[in-house]
């Protein structure tokens, strides 16, 4: 029977259960063909070849990843479960953080050149996200079984040590000006802003990278979004005209919402980060909450490792029933992301917080530091500072204007109190407490606490 999760359940976590691509490995399970049922693939190269790659023995498979931030994002979650599903198949995955790709900029998508970020910042924000892959990859070796140890890189290592004539003649002669000028990304730039010559280079640098890593760390997939179908074959194509070799791509379907968007941002346009020291456990793991009914099932197939049957189970449901779904997938994404600690904290403070069983306000639920908070300095709290301020310090209006426009709409609220006037001091809605609770529509709140208030 299928474990459910409803505001009244806590997952039992006393015996840890096997994951879903573990399970899959035990039972001879092609990895195209379990990556196929979770809605990974959306094409590939060769896709005979590559079973039979899998089939042989541990295959090395790369993922690049942008680092012109110090955070990656749940938009990145299809790349990162990728390399995860892999290695718990068996498989040894390979993070490439783009410290030298980065400084030329990728053109796909974009209408206008990206800002070059510096060397020394590029290894601080590669850095950052070693961390965050760590709660995902293996990078000892062994956790899944006798799973390979991940392994991070960092392209500027090899990229930058180049000289510029021997590249143009060993790699620049194996690709066609014409075939690179037809494809959308630069037809595109070239058609409206313009290509800079830096990033027109773009493919030959990614491509020069699963060159590398075929020679030196016997890589032979490359895996990501569909929209990078071009500049991973051009690296398949490298592979084979420079070395005569054998090599993969892999791409996944590019994941949107209902409404088209992109996933990675929440229903205010803040971006979803891992970093929780930008996006907190709880907030992530509300995120996950909040997903639209038609996604669910997409997601737990492809941000968790619950086994097929269970996805099947919590999904056959509609309406308001499907939110044990929500529950259950949030729970799981965020224990990935931040651990069993802080998943079940977040938990147990969002139930806390959704039971009609347990309405609460701030002043009664100070101790409960898992709830999204907003630290304001007493300072800071001066009479201009209205509570129309505070809604945007907490993220839950842009504008003071917005505010207005939510309050005269009756979405914003004071520990449970309806307000209608958010162009009152602040400090008067404190009163004598240093923290209140505000909402910003039913599933929207923060705590704001005032520090050192006397």
């Amino acid at each position: 029977m299928t474990e459910s999760l409803s505001t009244t359940t806590v997952i039992d976590q006393t015996s840890p259960r096997p994951s879903a691509p573990e399970v899959a490995r035990q039972q001879g399970v092609n990895p195209v063909d379990y990556l196929r049922q979770r809605g990974f693939v959306y094409d590939i190269t060769d896709e005979a070849g590559l079973r039979a790659a899998f089939d042989s023995g541990p295959v090395t498979a790369y993922i690049g990843f942008d680092p012109t931030g110090t955070s990656l994002h749940a938009g990145h979650m299809v790349s990162i479960m990728l390399l995860a599903t892999l290695q718990r198949m068996g498989h040894r995955p390979i993070a490439l953080g783009g410290g030298g790709t980065a400084m030329v900029g990728d053109p796909t998508g974009r209408t206008s050149s990206r800002e070059i970020i510096s060397l020394d910042d590029l290894k601080h924000n590669l850095g950052k996200i070693r961390t965050q892959l760590e709660k995902y990859l293996d990078y000892e070796g062994g956790r899944f079984g006798d799973n390979p140890a991940a392994l991070s890189v960092n392209n500027a290592d090899w990229l930058l040590p180049l000289r510029y004539i021997p590249f143009l003649r060993d790699i620049g002669r194996h690709f066609s000006v014409n075939e690179m000028l037809a494809t959308d990304t630069y037809r595109t730039r070239l058609e409206t802003t313009g290509l800079n010559f830096v990033e027109f280079n773009y493919r030959l640098v990614q491509a020069y990278d699963f060159l590398h890593l075929y020679r030196e760390e016997g890589c032979l997939l490359q895996m990501g979004g569909s929209d990078q179908w071009t500049n991973i074959t051009a690296g398949v194509e490298l592979v084979r005209k420079a070395d005569r070799g054998k090599a993969f791509a892999l791409v996944s379907p590019l994941i949107t919402t209902p409404s088209g968007e992109k996933m990675g941002k929440t229903g205010s346009g803040v971006r979803v980060w891992l970093d929780p020291d930008q996006f907190s456990p709880y907030d992530y793991y509300q995120y996950w909450v909040n997903t639209e009914d038609a996604m669910v099932e997409t997601y737990l197939r492809q941000f968790t490792f619950l086994l097929e049957d269970e996805i099947a189970d919590l999904t056959s449901v509609s309406g308001e029933a499907l939110r044990e779904a929500k529950w259950r997938l949030a729970y799981e994404a965020t224990t990935l992301a931040h651990g069993v600690d802080e998943a079940e904290r977040a938990q147990s403070a969002s139930r806390m917080f959704f039971s009609d069983q347990a309405k609460f306000v701030a002043s009664e639920t100070a101790h409960i530091v898992t709830l999204p908070t907003t630290k304001l300095a007493e300072a800071d709290v001066t009479d201009e500072f209205t509570l129309a301020d505070a809604f945007v310090a907490a993220e839950l209006a842009k504008s003071r204007g917005e505010a207005r426009r939510l309050a005269q709409q009756g979405g914003l609220s004071v520990d449970d109190a309806r307000v209608s006037d958010v162009d009152v001091p602040f400090g008067a809605v404190l009163g004598e407490r240093n923290a209140v609770l505000l909402r910003a529509g039913k599933k929207r709140f923060k705590r704001v606490v005032v520090v050192d208030r006397r």
